[in-house]
């Protein structure tokens, strides 16, 4: 099983943004808005890791890490606005494992989560691991993806939307969620998403997948393992 990204931000749109990119990583998540929440998710949650924004309502960044700390050792990144690096101490002394400050890129906080994972040990890196559906085999770290052994060539927005599909077979995302978790910093609309999976399904049926891409009618797309 991936592993699990707590993502605690009272900002709505940097924490979908944030969580679209560890999903698109292979990453199961958990979201929380303030303090109190982020330590009934984390008890609950059981997190292999945790994305903690400092400046929280409620109990701050750093109450809940002291906390986290008094009981476990689940590694904690800390996500601040604070570029002091008085504040980047404090953190780490308390034990944070990292410390991003925003504004930031959110490929940046996936590859230090990757590097903490490693470091510490603490859940798997699923990128590490094919995707296979059916005939179809992805492999995220090398950016490629085989039909039967057979290189299928992808643009970066098709193979990313069919890593996403292939991570959970079976069921059907919608074109919104497909935007946000393959296209999340692009302002494309839903049709662009139709256009670019109506090329992976020709890809598929040439290489010998023809049936493996399913459109759901007024849902989105799904991916047949069957």
């Amino acid at each position: 099983m991936s592993a699990l990204i707590l993502i605690v931000e009272d900002e709505p749109q940097l924490a979908e943004v944030l969580e679209a990119y560890a999903q698109q990583d292979g990453y199961r998540t958990e979201r929380a808005a303030d303090g109190y929440s982020a330590l009934t998710a984390y008890r609950a949650a059981s997190p292999d890791l945790i994305l903690l924004d400092v400046m929280l309502p409620g109990r701050s960044g750093l109450d809940v890490l002291k906390t986290v700390r008094a009981e476990s050792a689940t590694p904690v990144i800390l996500v601040t606005a604070r570029a002091e690096e008085s504040d980047q101490i404090v953190g780490l002394e308390l034990g944070a494992d990292d410390y991003v400050v925003k504004p930031f890129r959110p490929r940046e906080v996936m590859a230090r989560v990757r590097a903490v994972l490693r470091r510490t040990g603490s859940g798997a890196d699923p990128a590490r691991r094919p995707l296979r559906v059916g005939k179809l085999e992805i492999d995220r770290l090398a950016v490629t993806a085989r039909v039967d052994g057979k290189v299928l060539i992808l643009t970066p927005a098709e193979f990313r939307l069919l890593a996403h599909l292939a991570e959970t077979p079976e069921r059907a995302f919608t074109r919104d969620e497909l935007l946000a978790a393959a296209l999340p910093d692009s302002d494309a609309l839903e049709r662009v998403v139709d256009a670019h999976l109506a090329s992976v399904r020709r890809k598929l049926e040439a290489a010998g997948a023809a049936g493996l891409l399913r459109t759901v009618r007024g849902v989105g797309y799904r991916l047949d393992s069957r």
